[in-house]
């Protein structure tokens, strides 16, 4: 998602669970366990992660609002495909303050091609605040980010998580790949 003037609106799952989306979406859209472990069983173990970009940026205003930062912050951003057979069926987007960089989650910054979700789902620590859903119309800079092909609506959900008492904020659009 490049460029610091993307926004993106996000609501509640409650106003969403109105909207017109099949049983299918909602049942990944709103899952609250692991994507990774998920995924990993749809995939009949053939999952991998590809990494698009790991780097030191700006977060868009709706990520830095949503993580409490000051204004023009930077953060370490992580970029993946989540990936059945090597085709993206998920695209999901890490962003880890600065300042939540220390300790036991320096490591973060260094996953490469390992899945966040093993890390974030096998920390007791854990804990996962309410999830927010958006929807990637075509034509939006998002859209763009995910690499779809199609010129179809990409739905998507974040979380903050909270490891030893440090924040980062993961969002997850779902490709629709993954419904086929």
């Amino acid at each position: 998602m490049p460029g610091y003037h993307t926004r993106l609106n996000w609501y509640k799952k409650q106003q969403c669970l109105s909207k017109s989306l099949s049983i299918k979406l909602k049942h990944w859209l709103f899952d609250s366990g692991s994507l990774t472990a998920r995924l990993i069983e749809h995939c009949n173990g053939e999952f991998s992660v590809k990494v698009i970009a790991i780097k030191r940026a700006t977060p868009t205003p709706d990520e830095i609002a949503a993580l409490g930062m000051r204004p023009r912050s930077h953060a370490v951003i992580r970029e993946v495909h989540l990936c059945c057979d090597n085709k993206p069926l998920v695209c999901a987007r890490t962003i880890i303050p600065v300042s939540s960089l220390r300790g036991a989650l320096r490591g973060l910054a260094l996953l490469g091609n390992k899945p966040l979700g093993v890390v974030l789902f096998s920390d007791k620590s854990m804990r996962r605040k309410p999830m927010e859903i958006t929807s990637l119309k075509p034509g939006h800079k998002c859209h763009a980010w995910t690499q779809c092909m199609t010129h179809t609506t990409v739905w998507g959900r974040r979380s903050i998580f909270s490891l030893k008492q440090q924040e980062l904020l993961v969002s997850e659009f779902f490709l629709p790949a993954l419904f086929l």
